[in-house]
């Protein structure tokens, strides 16, 4: 086997590399019938992971399994219909889920097994409203209890359906926002706990659910779910990962080289290992030469990693950090997150000085600590020394370069 660069999207088979033991872990979940909450920082791999999971799974015919992408769903009523279109994978339980929508589908006939998921989606989609979406989904949950063999459904992107229903397009909670969230999750809890050994569910996504449940106070409804923090590469696999992507790719990155693409790093994200060999092999490409030296290293990562073509990736971490903090808060994370890029860090001195001047929030919780949890889960900052310090060397320098030239710290600033 040859390891193949990934690219920007999911990958499994033979363009997945190492995560036996996580795997190893899922697997043991699924025998278990253990829900699971998998959390990880940003491009960790956590799609790749599940699908190469379901994967095997499906392999070993010991499950069904469905992945199930929520991140277009505007409310329950749509997770519901991708939920039901997604079960066509599941034949013994598809047959249970047609007599269910048998209005809204009669009239395809047998050309409903012909048709793409997006397809049948939509289609299933007219037939669930704000009145029977319950019932609907609790039927299609019966249905896949009944199949053949135990189902696992991975639920990609929950938190950002979540964040979506409690905040709208304007990123403020409200009473009826906070009363649409807090039922569909009871309601997939619910049916998480009923079909308990018949429907293992997996959820994740590209942000972290707690602390949008926590900024809500609907944590409670995680409690149901076993969490499993899925961590970087350590040095050696990340080294391991890129010799075989050399050696796939005809080159060769000297111990030199990669270390000085290790420390760069400092932290072994795998899609940011990968994106830094990408842009590496390209060097090498139009330069016609085989063999990597540590300043081609550090010249791919300040032109390139740095450049324009890092930033395209990096961009990703913003719009999603403003969508789970929302207008208000957005601009305190990117102050604090700037004053972190500094050499000195995010002091607790200068943390405190933050508190002082964002003091609370419409909560009555201190917005500073809101979102440096935030922060902190998402995998941007960790405690270090008397404060905080960036984690991704990478995302540091990418941050540092972006902002750091206009960014005036809070300390000189007129009151």
């Amino acid at each position: 086997m040859q390891l193949r660069k990934g690219g920007s999207n999911w990958v499994d088979g033979d363009r997945f590399y190492d995560q036996e033991a996580d795997l190893a872990v899922l697997a043991e979940r699924a025998r278990d019938g253990t829900h699971t909450l998998l959390t990880a920082q940003r491009r960790m791999g956590k799609t790749s992971l599940i699908r190469e999971h379901l994967r095997r799974l499906s392999q070993a015919a010991t499950h069904e399994t469905i992945f199930v992408d929520v991140e277009a769903a505007e409310n329950a009523a749509d997770a519901i219909a991708e939920l039901a279109a997604r079960s066509m994978a599941v034949r013994s339980a598809w047959h249970r889920i047609r007599t269910v929508f048998g209005n809204t589908l009669g009239a395809l006939g047998d050309r409903i097994d012909t048709l793409g998921v997006a397809d049948v989606q939509v289609k299933l989609r007219a037939g669930i409203d704000a009145g029977n979406w319950q019932q609907k989904g609790d039927d299609v949950f019966r249905a896949l209890a009944a199949a053949d063999a135990p189902v696992v459904v991975a639920i990609d992107e929950l938190p950002i359906l979540v964040n979506r229903l409690l905040k709208g397009h304007d990123y403020r909670i409200t009473p009826n926002r906070r009363q649409a969230a807090d039922l569909f999750l009871a309601w997939l809890r619910r049916n998480a706990q009923e079909h308990r050994g018949r429907i293992v569910l997996i959820v994740c996504g590209s942000v972290g659910l707690e602390p949008i449940l926590r900024q809500a106070g609907l944590s409670a409804h995680a409690n149901i779910y076993s969490p499993f923090d899925l961590k970087p590469w350590d040095a050696q696999t990340a080294a391991n990962c890129i010799a075989e992507l050399a050696s796939s790719y005809g080159i060769v990155v000297p111990d030199a080289a990669c270390e000085h693409m290790l420390s760069r790093l400092r932290l072994a994200v795998p899609h940011h290992v990968q994106q830094f060999f990408d842009c590496l092999h390209m060097l090498l490409m139009r330069a016609d030469r085989a063999e990597a030296t540590p300043d081609d290293v550090e010249t791919v990562y300040r032109e390139d990693m740095l450049g324009a073509r890092g930033q395209a990736g990096l961009d990703h971490y913003e719009s999603r950090l403003h969508m789970v903090l929302g207008t208000e808060r957005y601009p305190l994370a990117l102050d604090l997150l700037a004053e972190a890029s500094k050499e000195s860090g995010l002091s607790t001195e200068t943390v405190a000085a933050y508190r002082s001047r964002y003091p609370t929030s419409s909560s009555d919780e201190l917005a500073v600590d809101d979102v440096l949890h935030v922060l902190e889960h998402d995998g941007y900052l960790h405690r270090a020394d008397r404060g905080y310090r960036f984690l991704s060397g990478w995302l540091e320098d990418w941050w540092r370069a972006r902002y750091g030239a206009s960014f005036v710290p809070l300390a000189d600033r007129s009151t």
